[in-house]
């Protein structure tokens, strides 16, 4: 059974969301929902995405939180509901344990995704990233372990600029 984990930029453009979907969908496609696991940490953006491609289909999700606050005070309602209904939609959730959302959650939460994968999804334009526990950290990580990973940023796609909840 395969066991696909996502990693990704948060703050995808409306016409980005709506192409990545299009391409998480086409990614998807070939496994059988029965033989399907998708695991992410239901952050807004690229997590979501993948979460909501992932139970589409019929596969099953397992949600890795990285803190009790998960997912961060700047969160809008919209991202709040969203979180709450894949939370509620999961096979399993993994609460780590960590004090406060920061760095060192998001570390430890990727680290987790890494260790439940076969494989890794990153919505990620490629760029240097924001340090630690961020989408490129992850990619490096999971390159660095050896699981395959598949990068998607359709053309054109483009990033708001907004800050993490």
């Amino acid at each position: 059974m395969p066991v696909i984990a996502v990693t990704g930029h948060l703050d995808l453009a409306p016409a980005t969301s709506r192409a990545v979907r299009t391409a998480l969908d086409a990614l998807l496609d070939p496994y059988p929902a029965a033989e399907l696991t998708g695991v992410s940490c239901l952050a807004p953006g690229a997590d979501t995405l993948f979460a909501d491609a992932v139970l589409a289909r019929g596969g099953r999700l397992v949600a890795v939180l990285p803190g009790p606050g998960h997912p961060g005070p700047g969160a809008t309602a919209a991202e709040r509901a969203a979180f709450d209904r894949l939370r509620a939609a999961a096979h399993r959730v993994v609460a780590l344990p960590a004090p406060e959302l920061g760095p060192a959650a998001y570390v430890a939460a990727n680290e987790h995704l890494l260790l439940l994968a076969d494989r890794l999804v990153a919505v990620w334009d490629g760029g240097p990233g924001n340090g630690p526990g961020g989408t490129a950290d992850m990619v490096a990580a999971a390159r660095a372990a050896g699981l395959p990973v598949d990068v998607l940023w359709p053309p054109g796609s483009t990033r708001t600029g907004r800050r993490a909840p």
